[in-house]
């Protein structure tokens, strides 16, 4: 059936700020359904409240509403604007739940709009615990043993006719929330309570627990003729029991009989046809016994998830674009398959690679949380590696991770003690993976980790295999090791800095070693047709073997390095900056190059760059990219500290920064060296003092004066920051951050005390100066910046520190010769404005100043970079429009033990933008009361 022709217009439902649980990878499938249907001549309108997603820029839709996620905001909507349809699959449980919401008010009859992509029914259906377990039983799919509970009293006698051990799941939640599981009756009164407070409609499914049963996943797409085809089969690396979201996943499934795959894909196929008669995605989890694979079913999504981001990036099946065009009417054989351009989309991928994914947590950002990973969801980012092997991939991506890893272990940083492993095995955090190549390492036996952990016993061999080849490594020397046993661990994923490790010399003499043998790194594309028909995607990850498939071209390129896995402190909004520099790259004709590692995120589309490298943001990686492509020069401004990071190695490798130059962003990181040129160029900045232990940090404290700023150099996010007013604090402070980071200088701040705090962004081109905006923060200093209220323009600051606030940024983009985008924090105390920091880089305000006065800043900033434009160039008209308030969001109510206090260490997991007319307005006045320093949210 060709498209629904009556359809002209379409509302896309976004999922607003990035909370646990349900994260970038909906503004990934809600950008890329825009953009599909904006192909069809359809006119997209976006209601959003998320101003640092790419999904709320001009470049996605035609019309986009930063307005608060409710019926009010929708009906304001369709009073403007005639709409015909509304697709609300593709913005997680927040978009189904608002969707449904508008159905039972009657407001989507009443404007004429029809939904699509789903059956309101349909939600009703998966999201209705009893309804759905009963759907279950009716087509003959199994499901656990379980009972719906509405009340404290039905809760109590569905556990005593179930039996322990037993899973508490609330309806209508995202992420498990206040889900959980009760292993003995104790603990079953206070669980209860909170899975029936967790649900909007106080409803719980009581279930039999399947603790180490193995799960999986299938991703279907549908269309309106009922024809059906599974995308992608993942499989959990960790068992049941642990929510998929903080699961280890593996595509395709490893460890799966045939027998099995099929009767689990006939099982899929019937819940989603029992579901609705709708034309769109769907996300089926199931539960396999490893003794006897007998199936049952967890849950079905109809709507684009999580793992949809996740199995588009791991086919190059663009799931959301399909599902757009399959929700207006097409038919999957008459839709273009987008890797080859020469068939069609109604054809089920294979795969000739593994793709790993695995979680990204921040649990040091909530002290006192509670580690251990279950049914709620904790953690705050993904990274994904792809490798011809399970194995190669799984090192990938640890060294995607960016946490001081080299690879799964051989990086001097194992865990030797046993009863701490052995924990760490049937306890898990996120952590455990690594325990599992520890516990080997030691020689405790494949089948008792086995025991302790649950994790199929073909996955712990795969590991056990690293453990032998390291053996193995360990006999040689440098100069005496094989070529064969160099290039197996190679294959392995093993990184230089693995090997360096292993035979006691540095990163480099294994990649001169490397050169000398000519073992070098492939690239493959990812073509979803196990190479059967020619691709045409570019988009590659990298290997050791024969043929490299990615051609460099003699066009002009340039390189843009993303921000790797999302986490607190370093969000999305560094990826809508990444997808910007590429977008202008591409505008003044560069090849543009993307480099990320990231599944859930735009900049990884295989549409967005002219080429994508999915590989670690690793130096290793980035190096041997760089050797192969040859770039005009490298941008490391728009992916946040991950690509910072890399600015002093491409320095020190003559590799050519676009923007501002390493040693210029260096003096901003390096606290005495700036401090000095605020000195020279007589702007005020809190006295401040270097130290390299505890006894000369006591000393700088008193000399600068309590309260101070405790912190380490060159971190983001606040990480490590304190405030504290005597010696003893301070040293239990400096004691702590020097065991994290043992090579690293503190820096002592003189704190404001009661100071105000505020913002510039702005661009320079090295002789012009253009303010993007002036932020006032509702919070006083002492809150992290990412963590407080930014009103632009500022409400209650004089003209007087506006105008000093100007003059600095002026005089401080110039001294640090700055190319590009520069932020500065200043706090304000009795009119007197002094510098806390700058940044000369994309900052997290940056898309909300854009979003707020409707200007491509980023845009505009990245070809200054790159030199082809200047200032003067641009006629940059902005729309203000009242006051823009950037409100954080946090996420404390995955950690209920954690204090909720704010500090100088940023906690928000994301933003929204609201607009208001006036300083009136009763939601402003409400937060400007309610400041304080110590703000709980």
């Amino acid at each position: 059936m060709p498209r629904n022709e009556s359809i002209k217009s379409v509302l896309i439902i976004g999922s607003g700020p990035i909370i646990i649980g349900q994260a970038c990878e909906f503004d990934y499938s809600g950008s890329q359904a825009a953009l599909s249907l904006k192909e069809e001549g359809i006119e997209v309108s976006i209601i959003n409240s998320n101003p640092a997603t790419i999904m709320t820029d001009n470049v996605i839709g035609d019309h986009v509403y930063l307005l608060p996620l409710n019926c009010e905001s929708i009906e304001q909507i369709l009073q403007e604007r005639k709409i015909d349809a509304v697709l609300p699959t593709m913005g997680g449980q927040t978009a189904l739940n608002l969707a449904k919401e508008a159905e039972e008010r009657g407001i989507w009859a009443k404007y004429g709009v029809k939904v699509i992509g789903v059956d309101v029914a349909a939600i009703e259906k998966t999201e209705n615990r009893e309804e759905f377990r009963q759907l279950m039983i009716d087509i003959g799919v199994g499901v656990a043993p379980s009972k719906i509970a509405n009340s404290f009293l039905e809760g109590k006698e569905a556990a005593q006719e179930i039996g322990f051990p037993l899973v508490i799941r609330p309806s209508y939640t995202l992420g498990g929330s206040g889900g959980g599981f009760v292993h003995k009756k104790e603990e079953f009164d206070a669980a209860l309570n909170r899975g029936l407070q967790a649900s909007p409609t106080h409803e719980v499914l009581v279930e039999k627990a399947v603790i180490g049963w193995k799960e999986y996943e299938l991703e279907l797409l549908r269309d309106g003729n009922d024809n059906v085809i599974i995308i992608c089969s993942i499989e959990n690396f960790d068992p049941m029991g642990i929510h998929t979201g903080d699961s280890i996943t593996v595509a395709p499934a490893m460890t799966l009989s045939d027998r099995c795959y099929q009767d689990m894909r006939n099982q899929a196929i019937k819940m989603m046809r029992a579901i609705g008669n709708f034309a769109g995605g769907c996300n089926v989890q199931f539960s396999v016994s490893p003794d006897d694979e007998k199936i049952i079913a967890i849950e079905i999504n109809p709507r684009v998830s999580r793992s949809s981001a996740l199995a588009s990036k791991a086919t190059g099946y663009p799931i959301a674009k399909i599902a757009a065009k399959l929700a207006i009417g097409y038919n999957l054989d008459e839709i273009e398959n987008q890797i080859t351009k020469t068939t069609s989309a109604y054809f089920e991928p294979s795969l000739d690679y593994v793709i790993v994914k695995i979680p990204r947590f921040n649990f040091q950002k909530f002290k006192g949380a509670n580690k251990q990973l279950g049914l709620q969801m904790k953690s705050v980012g993904e990274v994904m590696g792809i490798g011809r092997s399970f194995i190669e991939a799984l090192q990938k991506a640890c060294q995607s991770l960016e946490i001081g890893r080299y690879g799964l272990g051989a990086d001097g940083k194992q865990l030797k003690d046993l009863d701490k492993i052995m924990y760490s095995l049937e306890h898990p955090s996120w952590d455990r993976l690594f325990h599992v190549k520890d516990a080997l390492a030691l020689g405790v036996p494949v089948s008792s980790v086995q025991k302790a952990t649950k994790i199929d016993r073909w996955f712990l061999m795969q590991i056990q295999d690293l453990v032998h080849i390291e053996l193995e490594i360990k006999r040689y020397t440098l100069a005496n090791l094989p070529k064969e046993l160099l290039m197996n661990a190679k294959q392995k994923g093993y990184s230089d800095l693995q090997l360096a490790y292993l035979l006691g010399v540095e990163e480099d003499d294994i990649y001169n070693k490397r050169k000398e043998l000519g073992i070098r790194r492939v690239y493959k594309m990812v073509d979803t047709c196990a190479a059967e028909f020619p691709a045409q995607t570019p988009y590659y990850y990298s290997t050791y073997e024969g043929e490299n498939e990615s051609i460099p071209s003699d066009k002009k390129k340039i390189i843009v390095l993303g921000s790797g896995p999302n986490r607190i402190g370093q969000g999305i909004e560094f990826d809508y900056s990444c997808v910007h520099g590429l977008l202008a790259a591409k505008e003044t004709g560069f090849e543009a190059i993307m480099v990320n590692c990231n599944p859930e995120t735009v900049s990884t589309d295989f549409n967005m760059a002219d080429k994508l490298y999915f590989e670690p943001v690793f130096w290793e990686h980035v190096r041997e990219i760089i050797d192969l492509e040859k770039p005009e020069g490298v941008i490391v401004q728009l992916g946040g500290q991950t690509a910072l990071k890399m600015a002093e190695l491409l320095h020190k490798n003559n590799i050519k920064i676009i923007g501002t130059s390493f040693p210029d962003m260096d003096v901003a990181e390096d606290r005495g060296r700036f401090s000095d040129l605020l000195k020279d160029l007589d702007i005020p900045y809190p006295r401040y003092g270097v130290a390299h232990s505890a006894d000369e940090a006591i000393k700088v404290a008193n000399e600068v004066g309590y309260p101070v700023l405790v912190r380490p150099s060159y971190v983001l996010g606040g990480q490590g920051m304190e405030i504290v007013i005597n010696d003893e604090e301070l040293e239990r402070a400096v004691v702590k951050l020097l065991r994290h980071m043992p090579d690293n200088k503190i820096l002592i701040d003189h704190f404001l005390d009661r100071a105000e705090e505020s913002e510039s962004d702005s661009i320079c081109d090295g002789e012009d100066v253009h303010i993007i905006g002036l932020m006032e923060h509702i919070e006083p200093a002492g809150i992290h910046s990412g963590d407080s209220s930014a009103v632009l323009p500022p409400f209650s600051l004089s003209q007087n520190v506006q105008d000093k606030m100007k003059e600095y940024t002026i005089k401080l983009a110039k001294s640090l010769n700055v190319k590009g985008l520069l932020n500065i924090q200043f706090a304000i105390k009795n009119e007197n404005v002094y510098v806390i920091e700058a940044n000369p880089r994309a900052s997290r305000t940056v898309p909300f100043i854009a979003k707020a006065y409707d200007v491509p800043y980023i845009n505009i900033a990245a070809k200054v970079m790159l030199g082809v434009n200047k200032l003067k160039d641009f006629t940059i008209v902005e729309k203000p429009k009242g006051y823009a308030i950037k409100e954080p969001v946090f996420s404390f109510e995955k950690f209920p033990e954690v204090n909720k206090e704010l500090g100088p260490e940023m906690k928000s997991t994301g933003e929204a933008i609201r607009f208001i007319k006036d300083l009136e307005d009763p939601y402003f006045r409400h937060l400007v009361k309610e400041k304080s320093m110590y703000l709980s949210k």
